[in-house]
């Protein structure tokens, strides 16, 4: 009997919970994919490229949100069965609010270990493998970039303007500018034409001007027909490895040689070094250790046990259980900000989530007794 009980309770809390991650994670995914929408319209990837890019962001999405919705699971299916006065079935049916409590630790547990392993693993790989299609991607959505009257800059090192563009791709009154404050290579052409051969893009332009300017000397050199090969110049998005997409083996790899033998180094990107070690410790904090906050709101939300519903005071009680809560999980969020030097100076926010875990542990076991 006691172990029905418990199923169909744990049933109702994982199917709440998937219900309503699996919801927000949809609607904040097409929120993100909006907001994307300028890998094609600005920087000139393909829309295979944006798929794949928005389609890998969903693991991280589902972190960042676990946290929430696994406290509301746990809040709600509660007071649902408190108000349906299941929780009484539950005590008269032998079942001790002790046991109650140590289902929902298990629970927790098992729900922090596959946050550990999303956060350490799963989430770093989908971001990093989401950037490999940017940096192997080229800029192919050029015919929709070149708009007349307008600067384009969607590329590194490479200004476009157009004066005009008809409906058969016909382009007049170009202006290219290629390179830096150092040397720049200007081109203007009176009409040209954008091609795509083998799957790489070029201008191929008509009567005007090449002018290559340094530091010491211009050049002029006029010509009737030549050709721009675009695809020399690689996105201005960014290509290389974030913090937040690196393994978590080489951050851990990091913090190690940093504090234990005071030796950085680069790899995959990763410049290793006491200047950046700060991020590489609140990433760290992030994946490891925010977690563990899972434990937190779990005792939080049972605490709803300790009263009745009958009680005069329910009311306020329940307000206060899910605002304490909504704390931790901002709380959780704010010292990942602080936890930059939490290795050396600040241990306290190391294992804040272990302390307060076993104070609400201690204090609910305590309100049993009573």
């Amino acid at each position: 009997m006691e172990k029905l009980i418990f199923r169909k309770f744990f049933f109702d809390i994982i199917g709440f919970f998937l219900i309503g991650i699996l919801s927000l994670s949809l609607i904040v995914w097409v929120i993100q994919a909006v907001n994307y929408l300028d890998f094609v319209s600005e920087d000139g990837h393909s829309f295979k490229v944006y798929f794949y890019y928005t389609l890998l962001s969903l693991p991280k999405i589902f972190s960042r949100l676990l946290l929430f919705i696994f406290f509301i699971s746990i809040f709600y299916t509660i007071l649902r069965y408190e108000e349906k006065n299941e929780l009484i079935v539950l005590w008269t049916n032998g079942i001790k609010k002790k046991d109650f409590l140590n289902f929902i630790i298990k629970i927790s547990v098992s729900l922090i270990i596959i946050q550990v392993i999303l956060n350490a693993f799963i989430v770093p790989k989908s971001q990093d493998l989401a950037r490999s299609y940017i940096r192997s991607s080229n800029i192919d959505y050029f015919p929709s970039l070149l708009k007349s009257k307008k600067f384009i800059n969607a590329v590194e090192g490479l200004t476009i303007f157009i004066d005009k563009k008809n409906d058969k791709g016909q382009l007049e009154n170009i202006f290219l500018k290629e390179g830096s404050d150092d040397f720049s290579q200007i081109i203007l052409a009176k009409q040209g034409l954008l091609k795509r051969v083998n799957k790489e893009y070029y201008l191929e332009l008509y009567n005007g001007s090449i002018i290559d300017r340094s530091s010491n000397n211009t050049n002029l050199i006029t010509f009737d027909k030549t050709k721009f090969n675009l695809s020399n110049f690689t996105t201005k998005t960014t290509i290389a490895p974030k913090i937040q997409e690196q393994s978590t083996v080489l951050l851990i790899k990091c913090v190690r040689n940093i504090y234990k033998y005071d030796v950085g180094f680069i790899e995959r990107n990763l410049n290793c070094n006491k200047n950046s070690i700060s991020a590489v410790n609140e990433e760290i904090y992030k994946r490891i250790i925010v977690p563990f906050y899972i434990l937190i709101i779990s005792l939080v939300g049972s605490c709803l046990v300790l009263k009745s519903e009958l009680e005069n005071n329910f009311k306020l009680f329940k307000i206060s259980v899910f605002l304490v809560g909504l704390i931790f999980i901002i709380l959780s969020q704010i010292l990942s900000k602080y936890s930059s030097e939490f290795i050396l100076k600040n241990i306290s926010i190391l294992i804040m989530p272990f302390l307060i875990s076993l104070m609400f542990y201690l204090f609910i076991q305590f309100k049993l007794k009573d």
